[in-house]
C-alpha cells in the first residue's frame, strides 16, 4: 500500500516549493533529495536570486518574462508569511556602463524598448541621480538605467526557511538520499520530478526538447567598505557582471552563462575576469575578501523556456528548464506544476497519456494558492 500521495524527487528550490504547496493543501508528501538540507548541492545555492524580469527581457523569452512578473508579488506574499525573516529587497536595479561602452548601452536600451511597451519600467539616470541614489558610484558612471520594479532575495535563507516549512507541515524529508523514479513509485501514488540537471537522463526520454546543463559561476565576497542599495549590472563587451548586495556587507558577483556541462571549480581565467570587472566598479572592492567561488549547472532546454511534462501511465510529472531564471520564475512555475498534478490526481481532462504541457496556458494564481 502506498504511504504517500506524492513523492517529490529533488529538493532544490523547485522541489521545496512544490512540496510545500502540496503539503499546505493537505497532500501527504515525501521529499527525496540527494543533496543536503541547506541546499548546498542545488543550483539555487549558488544563485544571486535576483528578481529581474525587466532586465532579463533583453535576452529571455516572452514566456520567461511573463512568469517573472507574475512571480514578483507571489514572492512578496510568501516572504511576508514565513515565520523566519528572509531578506527580500525591491529597490530596483541599476544598469551602468563605462564611457567607452556607450554603444552597448544604446543597444541594451533598444532591446528594452522592443520588449516593453511601457517605458515607465526604466528610467535614464544621469550622474546626479546616480550620485544621489548610489553615493559610492558618484563620478564613476555618467549615465545608468534604473529599473524600479526589480528586486532580489537571499537564496540560502529561502532554501532554509522552506526546509523549516516542510518540517512544520510534516513532510517526510529524506536528505542525502539518492533515489529514483522506481523508489518513488513504491512510496507514493504520484511522483513529481524536480531534479533539474540531475533528471537529465529521464527527461530526455520524452519529447523533443533536450535538457542540457549551462555553467554559471559566482563569487561571494565580503566588502565592508562598499555600500550599494540595489543590484548593479555592468555592461561590457567581454566581461559583463552583476553585483547583488545582500545583508552584512556580503556581495554576490556573477557573469553570463557558459555553454559547458563542466561543474568543476572556478577557473583562474573566470576568476580574473570577474574580479577585474568588479574592481572597475569601485576600487574598494580590491580589498574585499573572497568567501566562496562557486560553479553550478543550470538546467536548460533548447528553447530556454521551462516545461512541465507528465506521463499518466507511470504517474509521473516532470518540471524542468528553469535555466538561469530559477528564483525569478519559480513561484509561477511551481504553482503551475501543482495545478497539473492536481488535475491528474483528480482525473480531470488533460490531453494524451503523455504530454508536454505549455506553462503559458496554465492558470498562475497571484496568491500562491492559499499560502
Amino acid at each position: 500500500m502506498k504511504q504517500f500521495d506524492v513523492a517529490v524527487l529533488g529538493g532544490g528550490l523547485l522541489g521545496r516549493l512544490t512540496a510545500w504547496l502540496l503539503a499546505d493543501q493537505g497532500c501527504k508528501v515525501v521529499l527525496l533529495n540527494a543533496g543536503k538540507r541547506n541546499g548546498e548541492d542545488a543550483a539555487a545555492f549558488a544563485a544571486a536570486a535576483m528578481l529581474a524580469p525587466t532586465a532579463e527581457a533583453v535576452d529571455a523569452t516572452p514566456l520567461v518574462i511573463q512568469l517573472g512578473y507574475a512571480s514578483l508579488p507571489i514572492w512578496r506574499q510568501w516572504v511576508n508569511s514565513f515565520p523566519t525573516p528572509v531578506f527580500m529587497q525591491q529597490n530596483g536595479s541599476l544598469i551602468v556602463w563605462h564611457s567607452q561602452d556607450q554603444a552597448l548601452a544604446k543597444q541594451f536600451s533598444q532591446h528594452l524598448q522592443r520588449a516593453h511597451q511601457d517605458s515607465s519600467v526604466w528610467r535614464l539616470w544621469h550622474n546626479q541621480e546616480i550620485s544621489e541614489h548610489e553615493p559610492q558610484l558618484a563620478g564613476r558612471f555618467q549615465q545608468g538605467l534604473f529599473l524600479p520594479t526589480e528586486g532580489q532575495l537571499d537564496n540560502r535563507q529561502i532554501l532554509l526557511v522552506l526546509a523549516d516549512e516542510l518540517d512544520r507541515l510534516q513532510v517526510n524529508c529524506h536528505w542525502r538520499c539518492s533515489s529514483d523514479l522506481a523508489e518513488c513509485a513504491a512510496l507514493a501514488h504520484w511522483t513529481l520530478d524536480c531534479r533539474g540537471y540531475g533528471g537529465k537522463s529521464n527527461w530526455n526520454r520524452y519529447g523533443q526538447s533536450r535538457l542540457r546543463g549551462v555553467r554559471g559561476e559566482v563569487l561571494r565576497v565580503y566588502a565592508p567598505d562598499i555600500e550599494l542599495q540595489r543590484p548593479v549590472r555592468v555592461l561590457h563587451p567581454r566581461y559583463p557582471i552583476y553585483i547583488a548586495p545582500k545583508q552584512n556587507k556580503l556581495f554576490i558577483i556573477g557573469a553570463t552563462q557558459i555553454e559547458s556541462e563542466d561543474d568543476s571549480n572556478l577557473s583562474v581565467r573566470s576568476g580574473l575576469e570577474l574580479m577585474s570587472a568588479l574592481h572597475t566598479v569601485h576600487p574598494a572592492f580590491g580589498e574585499a575578501r573572497i568567501l566562496e567561488s562557486l560553479a553550478e549547472l543550470r538546467p536548460t532546454l533548447n528553447h530556454e523556456n521551462p516545461e512541465i511534462r507528465y506521463d499518466k501511465l507511470s504517474r509521473v510529472v516532470m518540471v524542468n528548464g528553469l535555466f538561469r531564471h530559477g528564483f525569478m520564475i519559480s513561484p509561477a512555475v511551481s504553482i503551475a506544476a501543482v495545478h497539473v498534478l492536481q488535475a491528474l490526481m483528480q482525473q480531470q481532462s488533460l490531453p494524451n497519456a503523455q504530454a508536454c504541457y505549455d506553462i503559458d496556458v496554465l492558470p498562475v494564481s497571484q496568491n500562491g494558492e492559499g499560502n
